[in-house]
């Protein structure tokens, strides 16, 4: 992984930290949302593979260190911080919510415990893959959610802000409830479920359309789905429904979807394909597929694109990396931010989870809480190495309240226990 895909502060950070003896200290950093966006009630944890993946490989070429003591701002750096950079490696501790989880604001998502420099060269990247990825998974299980057991699919790759965007919403929107994608890549890289037949282009092409549906039939049998408003919408599901089966149903691309929908269900009822499906795509969000179920429309799936891949209702989450923790000489010291509506909370902390309440508690805190109860934070990877597989595993199916700021203790005591 190419180590200078990170904020340029962090290297003149990293150049200082040795140049002040600073290399052997040791550090506890913890990612989090200081606050949620008005339009998401909590955040389905994303971005965990992609994160370790990139500690795992982090290494500096031979070209790029070169290229860093060609700046001026590291004349004065010493040879001895350059074979530092030579022989780096990410030999700390990550400890992290498993992706799928739902969490909320002030609850670290992921701790990284490592040397000070290693700890601080992460950032950048760890900000960026897990704010991502956790933006698009809560989108995706808002919608989901209005889509109230109606399927939904990922379309959004073509509306991403880079291909390699969405690549990774693909993979975000299918953890968060999603129960498939567009993206190709997506489903050879991650195993997710590839759905797509035909454009308005397909149908274009041919002179007739009935042609252009018997060609695709042809091809695809049960898998083929009709793309029926290129000319006439009703006159599309006539077409559709005088070639029968096979099919998987038809999708609308366009106009009124209830008034729409309502109809070529009757017209694929009276020609006796009652199972054919209809699936409704164009400019989708949470609120547009709201209002379609609500008004009862005979909609069986929804396709994605844009207010999914670029999560456009809350394009940003906020994220931040913040040092909770410092070790000089095996001293510990807790430390904090104070600036105003910026404030931090000192000390490593962990969550746990139980009775439907959420407790953020120090993480040296480990007595046994009653009823059902886990631990948020699992560890995942000790001296730079990963401690097993990391499946991706889809969201929690269950809303949860605000977490509560206590030390754990407090709260045992408050319970009588």
């Amino acid at each position: 992984m190419n180590a200078l895909l990170t904020d340029f502060y962090q290297l003149t950070m990293a150049a200082g930290y040795f140049e002040a003896g600073k290399q052997h200290d040791h550090a506890t950093f913890e990612l989090f949302a200081r606050r949620l966006p008005s339009v998401r009630q909590h955040l389905v944890v994303a971005g965990l593979q992609q994160a370790v993946e990139y500690l795992e490989g982090l290494r500096f070429r031979a070209e790029e260190i070169a290229w860093l003591r060609s700046l001026p701002q590291f004349a004065k750096v010493r040879e001895e911080f350059w074979a530092y950079l030579r022989d780096f490696r990410f030999t700390g501790a990550v400890f992290a919510m498993p992706e799928g989880t739902l969490a909320y604001a002030n609850e670290p998502l992921l701790s990284v415990r490592a040397p000070l420099i290693e700890a601080q060269l992460v950032e950048t990247f760890l900000l960026a893959t897990i704010g991502f990825q956790t933006m698009i998974a809560s989108a995706a299980a808002r919608i989901v959610e209005a889509a109230n057991g109606r399927s939904v699919v990922e379309f959004g790759t073509r509306r991403a802000h880079s291909p390699q965007a969405g690549l990774y919403a693909a993979r975000a929107a299918y953890i968060g409830g999603c129960i498939g994608t567009s993206n190709t890549l997506a489903g050879f890289q991650f195993g997710i479920p590839v759905f797509g037949t035909a454009a308005h282009s397909w149908v274009l092409s041919f002179a007739d359309e009935r042609e252009a549906f018997a060609r695709l039939q042809r091809l695809l049998g049960d898998r083929c789905v009709y793309l029926i408003d290129t000319h006439d919408t009703l006159a599309g599901a006539r077409q559709a429904a005088a070639l029968g089966r096979p099919l998987w149903g038809v999708r609308l691309d366009s106009g009124d979807l209830v008034t729409l929908s309502r109809e070529v269900r009757q017209i694929l009822d009276q020609a006796g394909l009652t199972d054919a499906k209809i699936m409704a795509t164009n400019e989708l969000d949470e609120a547009k597929i709201h209002a379609v179920v609500a008004a009862g429309a005979p909609i069986d799936s929804f396709g994605v694109g844009t207010a999914l891949a670029t999560s456009s209702d809350a394009p940003s989450l906020g994220m931040v990396y913040k040092l909770v923790e410092i070790s000089t000489g095996g001293q510990r010291r807790d430390v904090a931010k104070h600036s105003p509506e910026k404030q931090t909370v000192p000390g490593a902390k962990q969550v746990f989870r139980y009775d439907g309440l959420d407790v953020i508690a120090r993480a040296d805190e480990c007595k046994p809480l009653p009823g059902e109860c886990q631990a948020l934070l699992q560890p995942v990877m000790m001296n730079g190495e990963r401690l097993g597989d990391l499946p991706m595993r889809r969201m929690d199916r269950f809303p949860l309240p605000q977490p509560q700021w206590t030390r754990l203790s407090d709260s045992l005591e408050a319970l009588g226990q």
